[in-house]
């Protein structure tokens, strides 16, 4: 199992990544561009955006434990990983590709 902190410290431990909070959820983004993961303690599962190919292997790999959101976010490449079942070398794997597809999109437009 993953704790939510250990969560936390892996989703922190990429290049400019951020905290916040983000309704009932912990966001993490790259400073200045979109988020990449949430975080959901209470029901130890997190949600990283994925390409809609990586969404399709993650949830091959460990359909146990990695599945789409449920919902029009799930069509977007929003993906839940639960922190009960899922490897972490998987995880690590999630965040890293994750991270590197926001990390390599120009900036958000200001609103």
């Amino acid at each position: 199992m993953i704790t939510p902190d250990s969560f936390s410290q892996l989703a922190l431990s990429f290049p400019g990544t951020e905290s916040a909070p983000h309704f009932d959820r912990t966001a993490f983004k790259v400073a200045k561009k979109r988020i990449f993961a949430t975080l959901h303690e209470k029901s130890l599962s997190a949600n990283l955006l994925l390409s809609l190919t990586e969404q399709t292997a993650f949830c091959d790999y460990e359909p146990s434990a990695i599945y789409p959101v449920p919902n029009k976010w799930g069509e977007k490449g929003w993906t839940t990983f639960d922190l009960q079942r899922v490897s972490k070398e998987a995880l690590v794997e999630a965040l890293a590709s994750a991270h590197s597809d926001i990390s390599h999109q120009k900036n958000k437009p200001k609103s």
